[in-house]
């Protein structure tokens, strides 16, 4: 008498948790659409009103600080270690340093090379590799990073743009009524390509002072509102000595969009992509997502925009940051393993990520 096989029942399990996860990738587009959104909407008031990127920042910044303060209370409920609170008010420095230079990257290189440049986190992982790794490993890791330079590089050089892009036929959307932007050094890319190491730094310290979901939303406020904080005297500098009498125009979707997609939406979106998904930034997937909505918004916004220097572009950074991270994810994935539903437990939040 045979036994049964379990490959139908191993299917099903796999297809009732393909199902389950695809309302929570729809979110997780969704979210990081808005998100860009509100990227462009902050880019054309930065370049149409030449505003101050400090004090921006610290608008935007302040009411977010307050909504997690509200929704969290941080106060209540079980008491934080110092070991807990002390590092995530260090990470709000981090964060406030980190919205300096990704706004300045935004005013000065355009929207499409600040969003990318975010994803410069991953040398964090070429750093892992080198101090952990093996030899193969660390060789992959150095790989990647080359690639992701020369991405920066050929985005420096307007391979995105269909002005200066090297390829035919790129000029989709260069018409009488596109946006041209300046073209910029590896000089003026070093704004978003530090911030977005910055940006991961500051993800790889709260996963490790939080372990559980509501921790980590906790000490988010706490981190929000150091980071508030360290930004109060720039910017209150910033409008003492670079105000001119210059009346600038307020534009309440650039500020609004920024607060709620860009600062308070894309935290919870991004939670749910670690916890459930388990896609963390700085990951190809994730670039793929942000590669889709970034071609929508340069359409949209008719900005000077080469769809083919583009994807080349985007395509060479993912493979960067595929060999980049190539051994932390084998180190997941050897840690998660299949559980006994298809579903990958919760002390998967637990494992090392690099970025």
């Amino acid at each position: 008498m045979m036994s049964p096989k379990p490959l139908p029942e191993n299917r099903g399990s796999s297809h009732y948790a393909t199902m389950r996860q695809t309302p929570l990738q729809i979110i997780h587009v969704v979210g990081n659409f808005m998100r860009i959104w509100s990227v462009y909407s902050m880019y054309r008031y930065l370049s149409q009103t030449g505003a101050s990127v400090v004090l921006c920042m610290f608008c935007c910044l302040l009411p977010s600080c307050i909504w997690f303060l509200v929704a969290q209370k941080p106060w209540k409920g079980r008491a934080l270690a110092n070991t807990q609170v002390v590092p995530s008010v260090v990470n709000g420095g981090i964060t406030a340093l980190y919205f300096i230079l990704w706004g300045k990257g935004l005013k000065s290189c355009g929207p499409v090379r600040a969003i990318l440049g975010e994803y410069s986190g991953a040398v964090l992982g070429v750093l892992s590799g080198v101090l952990y790794g093996r030899g193969g490993h660390v060789w992959k890791k150095v790989g990647g990073l080359l690639a992701m330079l020369a991405s920066f590089y050929f985005l420096s050089q307007g391979w995105a743009m269909a002005t200066y892009s090297p390829f035919p036929f790129s000029n989709a959307s260069s018409d009488d009524e596109a946006h041209t932007e300046q073209l910029v050094g590896m000089k003026e890319m070093l704004f978003p390509i530090l911030a977005g190491i910055l940006s991961a730094l500051r993800r790889v310290i709260a996963r490790r002072v939080s372990l559980k979901n509501q921790l980590k939303r906790r000490l988010h406020a706490i981190t929000l509102t150091s980071a508030t904080c360290f930004l109060f005297p720039v910017a209150m500098w910033d409008m003492i000595i670079g105000s001119h009498n210059v009346e600038l125009p307020f534009s309440a979707w650039a500020f609004s969009s920024t607060i709620l997609f860009g600062m308070i939406l894309i935290f919870y979106i991004d939670s749910i992509a670690e916890e459930r998904l388990h896609m963390v930034f700085s990951s190809p997937r994730h670039l793929l997502v942000a590669a889709g909505c970034i071609i929508v918004m340069e359409i949209v916004y008719k900005m000077d925009f080469s769809l083919l220097g583009f994807l080349v572009c985007a395509a060479i950074l993912g493979i960067g940051i595929y060999e980049a991270t190539s051994l932390d994810r084998s180190r997941r994935d050897s840690f998660q393993g299949p559980s006994s539903n298809g579903i990958l437990e919760d002390q998967v939040e637990m494992s090392p990520l690099p970025t």
